[in-house]
């Protein structure tokens, strides 16, 4: 089974960026919606961002104007970058992949993003 690996999660002082990927460790197609979540600790796992195979993208309200999700679909990957970064995001962050033709989806196994104050 295709496994989802995410890269670029690290520490970082606020006002700081980092740029996240996600792509498949094998061949795979179809694959439809990409998405970002977010875990802090305590806290319930949260959207972040969202982009269609067509490019249409969407963002939680506290990441607008500061995070840019994209994709390249040849490679199945998809990209957060992340600027001025707040302690507030500090978390655990997840991408998820949609294959919409088997009713499945996928999840990475997470990487930390740390903004130290």
């Amino acid at each position: 089974q295709v496994q989802w690996v995410e890269s670029g999660g690290g520490l970082v002082q606020a006002g700081g960026s980092l740029r996240l990927s996600c792509a498949p460790s094998g061949s795979i197609n179809s694959i439809n919606v990409m998405a970002w979540y977010r875990q802090a600790p305590g806290k319930q796992r949260e959207w972040v961002a969202r982009i269609s195979s067509a490019g249409i993208t969407g963002y939680a309200d506290s990441v607008k104007g500061r995070f840019t999700v994209s994709r390249d679909n040849a490679k199945n990957t998809v990209y957060l970058q992340m600027t001025s970064l707040k302690s507030e995001d500090t978390a655990v962050y997840y991408c998820k992949a949609d294959q919409f033709t088997r009713g499945r989806e996928y999840w990475g196994q997470g990487t930390q993003v740390t903004v130290s104050s």
